[in-house]
Order: structure tokens, then sequence, then C-alpha cells
């Protein structure tokens, strides 16, 4: 599923219009965003959480030359799921 059909979906099942839904949608993706860009954890009971993570620095090979470079230390998004969304994926058919 991508966007699009997402804002499908989330209008339907909300009853109201794509403008509407894709907005709420596009508010939602931009606080979770700003707010684990800024070190905050959002937490979503049920879904998940989303947070920033520390990726330490390490040693890689160039796949080209096979020369050794240093990857620097950085931060990531990471995403932890939630009880019930795991449930429901690995909920017998």
């Amino acid at each position: 599923m991508n966007k699009a059909e997402l804002v499908d979906v989330v209008a339907k099942d909300a009853g109201t219009t794509k403008k509407d839904a894709e907005q709420v949608i596009n508010a939602m993706m931009d606080a979770i965003v700003k707010r684990v860009a800024a070190g905050e954890r959002v937490t979503l009971v049920g879904f998940g959480t989303f947070e920033a993570r520390q990726r330490k620095a390490r040693t890689g090979r160039n796949p080209k030359t096979n020369e050794p470079l240093q990857i620097p230390a950085k931060r990531v998004p990471g995403f932890r799921v939630g009880k019930e969304f795991s449930e429901a994926v690995n909920k017998k058919r």
C-alpha cells in the first residue's frame, strides 16, 4: 500500500474527504518526524514507538576497491512494534 492508497482507505473509513484525510496523515507524519529528530520518543499505544537510535562508528569496505573506510557514527530512526500490532500480524488466519 502506498500513501495515496492509505489516504483513500482513511477517507473511506473516517467518512471524510480525501483532501482532509491527506492533511491529517501529513500532519501526523510531520509531527512524528519533528519529535523524533528532536530526540523525543513518540509512542502510539498498541501501534508502536518511534525513536532516534545512535549507531556507532565502524569500519566498512569500499565494494569496488575492497579498501577499508571509516563509517562515522550517526543517529538513525527506529521503530519498535506495539503488542497489539504484533499480535494482529501474527494472528492465524
